[in-house]
């Protein structure tokens, strides 16, 4: 019956270069009896100071590792910050912007329902995909241990900016504002009824694009470039929470008062689909929208006047 030395032994050879083997077994093998011995010597019995010794000695694949010179981690502290720098970095925009993509082609292929989903799915893959292969070009050059660039003085950067609008925030509103272009005139080509049943009938009024409609989106695409200058700038401040009202009201006003004065939805639509003209329903829907349209006005203009009054100077 072999010790648990003898075990220990193999246990830790098997990872160690076959070269080595032997001079790491005389070599270890002579430390361990050193140590029981002088255990003994005090008085403890064999077998538990044999045991208590190769406790302390640890993992046999540890001890094995620290042997060949093995790194026992992914990437260490010399290569960690340029990873983390890289893989923030990437995450940060990258994920998004394909998502969007993603989901504004799906929208006008005629894919409004599951967009959203496609998009989401994309973002989600090309977040994972990021941190696999970024994470494995970092532990090849681990391996390899290929030299980085020296940090010097020279890339402190000039000066200091609390950023109080991250890129995250500015892709995701300017994904939605995209989404939202796309579909203004996506739902004017797609059917809304069954096969058969009299031909598409969009959800807002034809007759809105002599004016409104590219009005509406004229203000949306004005308000990707006010995000764009938002980040730039990196906080609210009181210029930027005013240009936000204005946009604000000049999206909500129009479309409050289109679909309080009936000329926003389709007569068609109201007219092809009976739910529409039972009780009081058509009304409930005006009241709903009419209700969201303002509730998301008042919420955008109140955070956008806290972070102001936050950041003053």
């Amino acid at each position: 019956m072999t010790s648990l030395t003898d075990r220990y032994l193999a246990a830790t050879l098997r990872s160690v270069p076959v070269a080595r083997r032997e001079e790491i077994a005389t070599e270890l093998r002579a430390s361990i009896d050193d140590m029981v011995e002088a255990r003994t010597a005090d008085g403890q019995d064999t077998a538990a100071a044999e045991r208590e010794v190769l406790t302390e000695l640890g993992d046999p694949a540890q001890l094995a590792a620290r042997y060949a010179d093995r790194r026992l981690y992914l990437v260490g502290p010399t290569y960690y910050l340029a990873w983390e720098r890289l893989l923030k970095r990437l995450l940060s925009f990258l994920p998004a912007t394909v998502g969007v993509i993603v989901g504004a082609i799906a929208a006008v292929n005629g894919d409004a329902g599951g967009a959203i989903g496609e998009g989401v799915v994309a973002a989600l893959m090309v977040a994972l995909h990021l941190c696999f292969w970024v994470t494995l070009v970092f532990v090849v050059l681990e391996r390899l241990n290929v030299p980085l660039e020296g940090w010097t003085v020279d890339r402190l950067p000039e000066e200091r900016i609390d950023r109080q609008i991250p890129l995250t925030d500015t892709g995701a509103a300017i994904g939605w504002l995209v989404l939202v272009i796309a579909y203004l005139p996506w739902q004017h080509h797609r059917s809304y009824v069954p096969d058969g049943a009299g031909g598409d009938v969009p959800v807002l009024d034809p007759a809105l694009w002599s004016f409104w409609l590219p009005f509406l989106i004229a203000v949306l695409i004005t308000n990707i470039g006010f995000e764009i200058v938002k980040y730039r700038v990196g906080r609210w401040t009181w210029p930027l929470v005013a240009v936000n009202l204005l946009l604000d009201l000049a999206f909500a006003v129009p479309v409050l008062w289109l679909l309080l004065t009936d000329r926003l939805i389709n007569p068609e639509l109201v007219q092809r689909f009976a739910w529409f003209r039972e009780g009081d329903n058509l009304d409930i829907v005006t009241a709903v929208v009419a209700a969201t349209t303002v509730l998301v006005v008042l919420w955008d203009v109140a955070d956008s006047i806290v972070k102001a009054y936050r950041s003053r100077t």
